[in-house]
């Protein structure tokens, strides 16, 4: 069923400031400022409509069915997402993991390099985006961090796959059948807040 008209609102925390153009009949570019920096975020071609009412981003659609009410929600989250990173920050922690060949880690200039990953002669390079820091700790930590969710989530999957292994990549060692397969590898360990 359809509905004429519905409306989500997100309160703006203290300390933020937010401002909302529109590019477009259906376009807007939406700028959250904080005390860590900014973030802009682009929506194209959204049913949504988006505009700055007593304190908070209210966003409403018109004749909304399931997609649009689904819009509201995610828009939703991406703006919860951008005042969190602009306040308080993003850090995601991988672990370095290997059984055999030693991988070495580390960050030349705005690249990371990930080396002699199963024994392989050939780097793993990877561009670290703009906005996005990486240190290496130790021999097996990896910590990802900045202000835009998008960017450091993205950045630290990209990371991950760039060491998966699948089919006969990953052959279960010492030849046996079912096992695990080979488990080397940077895996995502988890996510907090830069600032509590």
């Amino acid at each position: 069923m359809r509905v004429v008209y519905s409306v989500e609102e997100v309160e703006i925390p203290k300390g933020v400031s937010v401002s909302i153009e529109r590019t477009g009949p259906f376009d807007y570019i939406v700028k959250v400022k904080g005390p860590l920096g900014e973030v802009t975020k682009e929506f194209k071609n959204t049913p949504v409509v988006m505009s700055l009412q007593d304190g908070k981003i209210v966003m409403e659609v018109f004749k909304a069915r399931k997609r649009e009410y689904a819009i509201l929600g995610t828009y939703k989250g991406i703006l919860k997402n951008m005042f969190l990173g602009v306040t308080r920050g993003w850090r995601y922690k991988l672990k370095v993991i290997y059984t055999h060949f030693p991988m070495l880690v580390k960050v030349q200039g705005n690249q990371l390099v990930i080396e002699n990953f199963l024994g392989r002669k050939s780097k793993i390079t990877l561009n670290i985006p703009k906005g996005v820091k990486v240190e290496v700790k130790g021999k097996e930590d990896i910590v990802i961090e900045g202000i835009d969710r998008e960017l450091v989530s993205t950045f630290a999957a990209a990371v991950q796959a760039a060491t998966e292994l699948h089919g006969d990549e990953r052959p279960s060692p010492h030849g046996r059948e079912g096992g695990l397969g080979v488990v080397d590898g940077i895996y995502v360990v988890g996510y907090e807040h830069i600032k509590s």
